[in-house]
């Protein structure tokens, strides 16, 4: 795989989407910064895609929806754990 700068950018932005369709996805309020969100769907994209390469199903023409699917539930799962764990220690935000 190369990477390249447009690459890169490409994986940002659906990082920054998925991180918004994590937040979306979990019920209830959130009490965390909005860069969590972005930075916890970057992660979220990157973990998705390679275990969608991994399973082998990541090479289709087009817009993998799998893989995206994939991604946006990751981000939901690590914005419910962080979010949760917040909760647990009576983190508050102002």
């Amino acid at each position: 795989m190369e990477l390249t700068v447009w690459g890169i950018i490409t994986a940002l932005i659906v990082g920054l989407i998925v991180g918004a369709l994590g937040r979306l996805v979990v019920p209830g309020r959130q009490n965390m910064p909005i860069w969590l969100h972005m930075l916890i769907g970057v992660g979220a994209a990157l973990l998705g895609t390679i275990i969608a390469r991994a399973s082998g199903f990541a090479n289709t023409a087009g817009i993998d929806w799998r893989e995206l699917l994939l991604q946006i539930v990751l981000a939901a799962v690590a914005v419910a754990l962080v979010a949760g764990a917040g909760r647990r220690r009576g983190i508050t935000h102002r």
